[in-house]
């Protein structure tokens, strides 16, 4: 009698606990986690909480596991009610098969499933607790037994885990390749495109992707293919003098009578009738957060965008314009002031959507970065008809900054200086002289010395988190600071960390070299409050 044979799949993962807690803190509280070489689970069991991870936040919930990687940095906050949670730390560990037919170990494995995602679903709850509660009480034994145990208990709750979450995870991978050929939609707007063509793109069947793609946008592939072609149009109404006909054909369109009736339709009004607006004489001008820019050119905004934490731009001086809080996002409230023109960057449409806006006015949307403000201002002085006055403006700004600079050279030398930008999630240590709100003004136009920090962490980004590890390494010689109100839960929740024994011990703050100032002022693209952040430095240090 011939035994029938079958192999066990040599590819096995293994998880090893390494340590279980279960922490209960009050309203406020709020911790670091530095991850090294394992990975994390964080459980809630009550209340409710924040988790800031690396460019994430994610609003803690029970049912849900938060899941942090080897090499990442998280920082958790408790909200008004508290918190409690569970906090496991692991390895991950894989058995891998060879042709030779040994099986060799491998740390971290490239094929776990579900290691990448970062929020888990624990459903049922009550089974993800018993599962929990049955670890933590063995968690000081000394039994050979019972830690074996243990060890079996954690693989079941991994597994229980994976059950929960591997329908969820096929999905947000459809729904993931979904939006990346919405991504190349955006870009490759131009080509001639049926629906067959992206889903093929995106690798996801016709219907289901008809179907993702319409929860995402709102709107079915064509129509909005047709979205992107008449902002880019409108941008190029307002930003040229070129013929409809090759505007039609540069965004898309196969001729002028298609795109005028899209147009019309999108818009309510015609492309002539579009372009026609903004060579108004006494044009009212709405350009949330850039303000600065159309007051350096003479011309005051129909209203003024504020923020109920962050306040208004006092240093405009626009004390007699009307006020919007963009937090609450009412359009009805901004369509009674009957803007003409909408002037807007990208990082706006977090506050209010652009479909909205272009529904009111002419919308021109900034293709650049609003850091770059001489482009900026350009470009704003070419749409309001100003033109005559960006030399003037910038001739007056670059006079004053090498006035500055020749002042700070002799009372400065060679002294370091850094930005910091705190709230109640932590600490930002913002960049060098190429990026940012302050460092092309302190580090470039200032010539400034940056803190070596500055350099080693943030790179070519704007900004960096400044853990408590390195903030007692930030030996700077000025400070200057400002505070962002924007995530505290209670009033001057954002200054907590002023009582913290690492800020006290910084050299800055011990010899009275730190210098508050105000948030909007420095945390600004415009010409106007870089003008104001000159004289600020001055001010304390020459």
């Amino acid at each position: 009698m011939k035994a029938e044979t079958s192999s066990i799949n040599r590819t096995s993962l293994f998880y090893v606990l390494k340590d279980i807690q279960l922490h209960t803190q009050s309203m406020g509280w709020q911790q670091e986690i530095l991850v090294d070489n394992e990975h994390t689970l964080l459980i809630l069991t009550a209340g409710t909480g924040r988790l800031h991870l690396e460019e994430t936040e994610f609003h803690m919930r029970q049912g849900r596991s938060y899941h942090i990687t080897p090499g990442s940095t998280a920082r958790i906050h408790s909200e008004t009610d508290g918190m409690g949670f569970y906090l496991l730390t692991y390895e991950l560990w894989g058995m891998e098969g060879t042709p030779s037919g040994q099986a060799l170990p491998v740390r971290n494995p490239q094929f776990a499933p579900y290691q990448h995602q970062a929020e888990w679903s624990c459903l049922p709850f009550s089974q993800c607790i018993e599962y929990l509660e049955g670890i933590y009480r063995q968690r000081d034994t000394y039994s050979e037994l019972e830690s074996f145990d243990i060890h079996v208990r954690f693989q079941a709750f991994m597994l229980f885990l994976y059950r929960q979450n591997q329908n969820a995870a096929h999905h947000t991978n459809m729904r993931q390749a979904v939006e990346k050929s919405i991504q190349h939609l955006q870009e490759h707007y131009r080509n001639n495109w049926t629906v067959e063509q992206l889903a093929e793109l995106a690798n996801v069947a016709r219907w289901q992707y008809t179907r993702i793609f319409k929860k995402i946008t709102t709107k079915y592939p064509l129509d909005y293919l047709n979205g992107v072609r008449i902002d880019r149009a409108k941008q190029l109404l307002l930003a040229t003098d070129d013929r409809l006909l090759d505007i039609a054909q540069f965004v898309g369109f196969n001729n002028e009578y298609y795109f005028n009736r899209r147009f019309k339709q999108t818009v309510g009004i015609s492309p002539g009738q579009y372009r026609r607006q903004r060579h108004q004489e006494k044009m009212r001008v709405f350009a949330p957060f850039l303000e600065d820019f159309l007051v350096a050119l003479g011309i005051t905004p129909v209203v003024q965008c504020a923020h109920y934490r962050w306040g208004r731009q006092d240093y405009l001086g626009l004390h007699d314009v009307p006020v919007i809080d963009i937090e609450q996002e009412d359009i009805d409230e901004l369509a009674r002031h009957k803007p003409d023109l909408i002037m807007m960057d990208r990082g706006f449409r977090r506050w209010m959507s652009d479909d909205g806006l272009g529904r009111l006015a002419p919308t021109y949307e900034f293709p650049h970065a609003s850091e770059d403000w001489r482009m900026t201002l350009r470009k704003s002085a070419d749409l309001l008809g100003r033109k005559d006055r960006v030399q003037d403006v910038i001739s007056q700004y670059e006079y004053k900054a090498s006035e500055a600079r020749r002042l700070l050279k002799r009372s400065v030398h060679a002294q370091t200086v850094a930005c910091l930008r705190i709230s109640a999630l932590g600490i930002s240590l913002y960049s060098g002289p190429y990026h940012g709100y302050t460092g092309p003004i302190l580090y470039g136009d200032l010539g400034l010395t940056p803190h070596p920090l500055v350099q080693q962490l943030s790179r070519d980004a704007r900004n960096a988190i400044l853990s408590r590890k390195y903030l007692k390494l930030l030996d700077v010689d000025h400070l200057f600071i400002t505070f962002d109100k924007r995530h505290s839960s209670w009033e001057g929740e954002e200054r907590c960390l002023l009582d913290a024994p690492e800020w006290r011990s910084l050299p800055a703050v011990r010899s009275g070299c730190v210098y508050e100032v105000d948030f909007l002022t420095w945390m600004n693209y415009g010409v106007i409050s870089h003008g104001k952040k000159i004289e600020d430095v001055l001010r304390v240090l020459t």
